[in-house]
């Protein structure tokens, strides 16, 4: 009796895991993650490189090589977009146009850079 209820529930955990296993890019992005995580980033632009947020299309090695004295990039972006690369599993360009659509969109503003108030008049 003991050694079937076992196998049953054993039988559940294998099954279960399975599921999770290959359902994981659904439910894993909604786990909350502690912010704490993110706030150990580099604060110069040679940190911020060698942390993977530069690429061909957002190149900062011009200012790594002339010596650039300023703190880097924000650290709330940074954050922010530290974040959406683990969680969707993006590289460092996808993750920043998400940002910048997310950024956009709490701003009223659409993907194409335009205003979305009904009021907006433009003159081209």
């Amino acid at each position: 009796m003991t050694y079937m209820l076992f196998y049953t529930l054993l039988f559940f955990v294998i099954i279960s895991g399975t599921g999770l296993y290959l359902t994981r890019s659904r439910w894993i992005p909604l786990l909350p993650v502690p912010d704490h995580i993110y706030h150990r980033l580099p604060s110069s632009f040679t940190g911020d490189l060698e942390a993977g947020l530069s690429s061909s299309h957002f190149d900062i090695t011009a200012n790594v090589a002339d010596g650039d004295p300023r703190a880097g990039l924000d650290q709330r972006a940074k954050q922010e977009v530290q974040k959406i690369m683990k969680t969707r599993k993006v590289n460092f360009d996808e993750a920043r146009r998400i940002y910048t659509e997310q950024r956009f969109a709490r701003n009223n503003i659409g993907p194409d850079g335009r205003p979305r108030d009904p009021k907006f008049v433009s003159f081209s």
